[in-house]
């Protein structure tokens, strides 16, 4: 086996390990705070829904995420599940 391999693996893992899904950066969200901020913040979000300048984001998995709902691109409610 190559020397390459096992460092891509452990370069993996500790990568895996940065998630912005935490209880740290969830305290940092507040209402009012501009959509490009929480972008700033949490990364592109897995998942996006909305109409009529109202959407829903969602950042995570079904077991650990962040859930915040923009009014236009101003936070305007959030929640969280499973954050460490």
């Amino acid at each position: 086996m190559s020397v390459r391999y096992p460092a891509l693996i452990t370069l993996a893992l500790l990568l895996g390990g940065c998630s912005p899904i935490t209880q740290d950066n969830f305290a940092k969200l507040k209402a009012g705070m501009p959509r490009t901020e929480v972008e700033q913040l949490l990364g592109k979000p897995e998942e996006c829904a909305g109409a009529l300048g109202m959407s829903s984001c969602t950042w995570g998995d079904k077991n650990r995420f962040i859930s915040i709902q923009f009014a236009g691109d101003k936070v305007m409610m959030f929640s969280g599940k499973g954050l460490k």
